[in-house]
């Protein structure tokens, strides 16, 4: 099997493949709350909602603490800047791809236009 050097990043996409887990995140963006509290408003287990911060706590997007009996959550400082440059230069890629299609449709429609004249004109359609 081909091994690639993007382990964090398949571990933050398979994190947030979950819908539960998005969801989790957007909680905390409105700020932390324990673990207890997100099961209740999942409507979930204690158990399942552990494991479900586990899974981000491990993909490095939550950060959780322990104070007594009550685990804290909260969003883990630059959890998605490594993923967003990630992201960003495919997306330059693309637009540059995108870009250079659009100049050979705006050539091949000029040539199209161009012999539709020609043609009207009684003259050679030769590209």
């Amino acid at each position: 099997m081909v091994q690639y050097k993007f382990a964090p990043l398949d571990a933050t996409f398979a994190a947030l493949s979950d819908a539960t887990r998005r969801s989790v995140l957007e909680q905390l963006g409105r700020g932390e709350a324990s673990i207890t509290d997100l099961a209740q408003r999942f409507g979930m287990t204690l158990t399942g909602m552990k494991k479900h911060v586990a899974v981000l706590e491990n993909a490095g997007l939550v950060v959780t603490e322990k104070t007594g009996r009550v685990r804290t959550c909260r969003l883990a400082p630059g959890g998605l800047e490594a993923e967003a440059a990630w992201i960003e230069k495919y997306r330059q890629r693309w637009a540059l791809r995108f870009d250079a299609l659009d100049e050979v449709v705006t050539e091949l429609k000029a040539r199209e236009e161009a012999n539709g004249r020609n043609e009207q004109d009684g003259g050679s359609t030769e590209i």
